[in-house]
C-alpha cells in the first residue's frame, strides 16, 4: 500500500485515514462521525455499526473506534445503551445550546468587583510590560533567539516526552533539574549548595509571595531597590507587605541609607551583581553591611541574580550568597532571560533553616511548576551545552553593547548612552538637543509610534520625578541592526526633523 495516499473505507461516508495526518486515526474518526451527525446524515436516534463492523470496514484496530465513540459519548453526540447498542442522540450539544441562547437574561450590568479587584484593574498596564508584545528593537528582558541552539533544544524535548508518563509532577521541581541546576552553580557562578536546597519555581515573583508569606507577618516592611523592577514590590504588596524604596547610588544598595527609612525591615530585596536597572554592582562594603544587618536583626536578604553570568569585564562578581555565613541569604536565578522566555523557570537557593518549611509550604499549596522542559532543560545543563551557551551569548552581547554605544555616539547630540560592565541593556539619557520638557513617558510613546521598543526609566521608580531616560535592551539585536534603530529612535524623538540646528 502507497502509505503517502489516504486508505480508505469502502463505504462508511466515504471516509477514510490519513496516515500521516497529524491528528491520531481516533480523532479522525471522531471527527468524521461527529461531521456527519451535524449534517444530519446521521440522524437523531440513528445507531452506530457495531465497533466490530466499523473496525473491518475501515481496516482498522477495533480499539481506534471504541476510542472515538468514547469521546462522541462524552461530548453528548451519541449514547450508548446496553441491547440497542451505540446511536445517534436524540438532542445534540449545538441543539441544546441554540435553545438555551434566547432565555438567557441580558447581563445587568459588569460584573461587581471587591475594592481590591476595583483598584488592581483599575490601574493602567505598567509601562515596563509594553516590551514584552512590542516588535523591533530595544525590547527588554529578551536574550538572543538567534543564537539559541533550537534544534538542539527541541531534541532533548523530544526525548524528554517519552519519559514524562513516568514522571509525577512535584512543588519542588523535578529532581534532576534542582541536581543539575545545584552543579552549575558550584561551577559557575560560585554558590555551593545541596540540591536539596535548591526548589524549582515558575518565576520571581511566585518565589516571593512564598517567601513573603513565610518569614514575615502581614504590614512588616520590606526594603526594595529605587529604582528597580516594579514586579517586585506588587508581589511583597500582594503577599501583604509594606514596601520601602531606597534610592541606589554607584555603590549599589546601602543598608544605612535603608535603615534611616524604616528601622524595623526585616527583609531585603537586592540585585548586587549588577542592579536592575542602572547596572551598579554592590560594593563590598555594602555587601559586608548588608549581611551584618540581617543577622543582627534576625533578618532576611533576597538576592535577585537576574543576570549576573553576563559581565564583559573580568569574570563574572561573586554572588552576595558566597558571603553568606549567617544563613540569611535566599539566592533567586532565572531561565528565561538568559535562554528564552518560553522556560518560564526560576529557581531558589535556600539557607539551610528555610529548605524544610518551603518545602512543606509548597507541598501544602501545590503550586507545582509546569513539568514539560524540566528534564530536557536538566539535560541541557548536564551535558554542558548552558555553560557553552552563557559563553557564547556572552561574547554576542558584548558585541552587541559596543554596538549601542557606538551609534548612540554618532547622535550624542540626542542621546547620551554609556557602556556597562554587564547585564543586556543600557540607559540613554538626554542629550543637549532633547526636546525641554519631553519626559520618558512621552518618549517612549513616540518610540513605540515609530516601532521601537524603548522604556522610560521613571516606570521603574516608585516615586515620581528624576531625570528621564531610556532603557534600550540590546541582546536580542543583531549588530547590523543596530544603528537603523537608533536613527528610527532619535527620529521619533524630533519628528522627523534631523537637521542641525542653525
Amino acid at each position: 500500500m502507497d502509505r503517502r495516499r489516504p486508505t480508505r473505507g469502502p463505504l462508511l461516508f466515504g471516509f477514510g485515514f490519513d496516515p500521516e495526518g497529524a491528528q491520531p486515526l481516533h480523532a479522525q474518526l471522531r471527527d468524521a462521525l461527529r461531521d456527519a451527525i451535524l449534517a444530519r446524515r446521521l440522524a437523531p436516534g440513528d445507531r452506530i455499526p457495531a465497533s466490530r463492523v466499523l473496525a473491518a470496514d475501515l481496516r482498522c484496530a477495533r480499539g481506534t473506534v471504541l476510542l472515538a465513540l468514547e469521546q462522541l459519548a462524552a461530548e453528548g453526540y451519541v449514547v450508548a445503551r446496553t441491547g440497542s447498542g451505540t446511536r445517534v442522540a436524540a438532542a445534540l450539544p449545538e441543539d441544546l445550546l441554540a435553545q438555551a441562547a434566547p432565555s438567557r437574561p441580558a447581563p445587568a450590568g459588569p460584573p461587581v468587583l471587591s475594592r481590591r479587584g476595583a483598584a488592581l484593574t483599575a490601574a493602567p498596564a505598567p509601562d515596563y510590560l509594553a516590551p514584552r508584545s512590542a516588535p523591533g528593537a530595544f525590547a527588554l528582558g529578551r536574550p538572543a533567539l538567534d543564537a539559541f541552539p533550537h534544534a538542539l533544544f527541541a531534541k532533548l524535548l523530544h526525548a524528554e516526552g517519552r519519559a514524562l508518563a513516568e514522571s509525577v509532577p512535584t512543588a519542588l521541581g523535578h529532581p534532576d533539574l534542582r541536581r543539575a541546576i545545584a552543579a552549575y552553580l558550584a561551577a559557575g557562578r560560585g554558590v555551593t549548595c545541596d540540591p536539596e536546597a535548591v526548589i524549582v519555581t515558575s518565576g520571581i515573583r511566585q518565589s516571593l509571595r512564598l517567601l513573603a508569606r513565610l518569614l514575615l507577618d502581614p504590614g512588616e516592611a520590606a526594603f526594595v531597590e529605587e529604582p528597580g523592577f516594579p514586579g517586585i514590590a506588587l508581589a511583597l504588596a500582594e503577599a501583604g507587605l509594606r514596601t520601602v524604596p531606597v534610592s541606589v547610588e554607584s555603590g549599589g544598595f546601602a543598608i544605612g541609607r535603608a535603615r534611616v527609612l524604616d528601622p524595623g525591615a526585616r527583609l531585603a530585596v537586592v540585585t548586587p551583581a549588577q542592579h536592575y536597572p542602572l547596572g551598579h554592582a554592590m560594593s563590598l562594603e555594602n555587601r559586608l553591611d548588608l549581611l551584618a544587618w540581617a543577622e543582627a536583626r534576625d533578618a532576611w536578604i533576597v538576592e535577585d541574580d537576574y543576570d549576573g553570568a553576563y559581565r564583559y569585564a573580568g569574570r563574572p562578581l561573586a554572588p552576595l550568597r558566597s558571603l553568606d555565613r549567617s544563613g540569611r541569604v535566599v539566592y533567586v536565578g532565572t531561565f528565561s532571560k538568559v535562554l528564552t522566555p518560553a522556560l518560564q523557570f526560576s529557581y531558589l537557593v535556600l539557607p539551610d533553616g528555610l529548605a524544610e518549611p518551603v518545602r512543606r509550604a509548597l507541598a501544602e499549596l501545590g503550586a507545582a511548576p509546569a513539568l514539560l522542559g524540566q528534564l530536557a532543560l536538566a539535560r541541557f545543563i548536564e551535558e554542558g551545552h548552558f555553560a557553552a551557551h552563557l559563553r557564547r551569548t556572552r561574547r554576542l552581547y558584548a558585541l552587541r553593547q559596543e554596538a549601542l554605544v557606538a551609534a548612540a555616539r554618532a547622535h550624542a547630540d540626542w542621546l547620551d548612552v554609556a557602556p556597562m560592565q554587564g547585564g543586556m541593556h543600557l540607559v540613554a539619557r538626554p542629550g543637549p538637543r532633547w526636546p525641554a520638557g519631553l519626559d520618558d513617558r512621552a518618549a517612549t510613546a513616540a518610540c513605540a509610534r515609530a516601532g521601537v521598543a524603548a522604556v522610560g526609566l521613571s516606570a521603574y521608580r516608585a516615586r515620581p520625578g528624576g531625570a528621564p531616560g531610556l532603557l534600550l535592551g540590546y541582546a536580542a539585536v543583531p549588530e547590523r541592526a543596530v544603528a537603523p534603530a537608533v536613527r528610527q529612535l532619535v527620529r521619533a524623538l524630533a519628528g522627523t526633523d534631523l537637521t542641525p540646528a542653525a
